[in-house]
């Protein structure tokens, strides 16, 4: 447990709320803002002491689509450049997937940054809420069960990992698509098949659902072509995602972009394993 510090929590969803609190519980001295929606949250109304904060944590992503604080539970627009601006200089702040927009105003801010989402301890925990937030929304969506649907994974980094047990002991029949000799092998280790990633049309017909992790085109109009009829696809991959949402509207094919589930089905576990993951930083830095 790390000595009491002042920390402040600065926008976000869910999890930025359930990191609040559970600092609050571990004795640190807390402090919120654009967090106010959040019921029994209760935020600062501006950034006056941030300046005095052992580390501010930013949001996951830090950074909103038009570049300001992703702020969901905030009423008000904010500017990230605002919230790096009543900092001081040396200050740590840990942010999650921080673009070089950020890592540049943080330099010239000389701000201490630190990008919590990059780190390998959390990555791997973060595939644990998103593969159950996947299972839960395949159960909601398709009109048979897992048990015996036949199921495919594209990728197999972290998520394909904790996807594959999850959905064998459903008693799904899972198959991994995969670039990597390793990775195809890691697959078959776990009881999966394993196919490579080169010529996915010519066997994409017979799944009953797709679930992709890869953040990079692999589902273009000739895959998706290739699915057969009813075929659910989850895309589980951060931005720009894997499928071609423009050819998967022109087919017919239902598409369900699943962003951030673990903020949404699991904020309590999400927000721990964010703060575990600041912890170690701040032990790193002997802050």
């Amino acid at each position: 447990m790390l000595r009491a510090k002042n920390i402040w929590v600065v926008g976000g969803d869910p999890r930025q709320a359930a990191l609040a609190r559970l600092l609050a519980e571990d004795g640190h001295g807390v402090h919120t803002y654009a967090l106010e929606q959040y019921e029994g949250i209760k935020c600062e109304p501006s950034l006056a002491g941030i300046d005095r904060a052992d580390c501010v944590v930013l949001p996951l992503p830090a950074a909103g689509s038009e570049g300001e604080l992703n702020t969901p539970l905030s009423s008000h627009r904010h500017q990230l450049q605002t919230v790096l601006d009543a900092m001081r200089p040396g200050q740590l702040v840990c942010a999650g997937m921080a673009k070089e927009s950020l890592k540049r105003m943080a330099q010239e801010r000389k701000l201490i940054l630190q990008d919590y989402f990059a780190r390998e301890e959390l990555a791997v925990l973060n595939a644990i809420p998103t593969a159950e937030g996947a299972l839960q929304i395949a159960m909601e969506e398709l009109p048979i069960t897992l048990h015996d649907a036949r199921v495919l994974v594209v990728g197999f980094g972290r998520l394909g990992r904790a996807l594959v047990p999850r959905l064998r002991a459903l008693g799904a029949r899972v198959w991994v698509s995969a670039r990597r000799y390793d990775q195809q092998a890691a697959a078959e280790s776990m009881g999966a098949g394993a196919e490579g990633m080169d010529r996915m049309p010519d066997w994409l017909c017979s799944y009953d659902l797709v679930m992709n992790t890869v953040p990079a085109p692999v589902l273009s109009l000739e895959e998706l072509a290739a699915l057969k009829e009813g075929a659910l696809v989850i895309d589980l991959a951060s931005r720009p995602g894997g499928v071609d949402m423009t050819a998967a509207s022109a087919l017919g094919v239902r598409v369900i972009w699943a962003l951030s589930l673990p903020g949404k089905v699991a904020p309590i576990t999400s927000g721990r394993y964010i703060k575990d993951t600041i912890y170690h930083v701040i032990e790193e830095l002997e802050m």
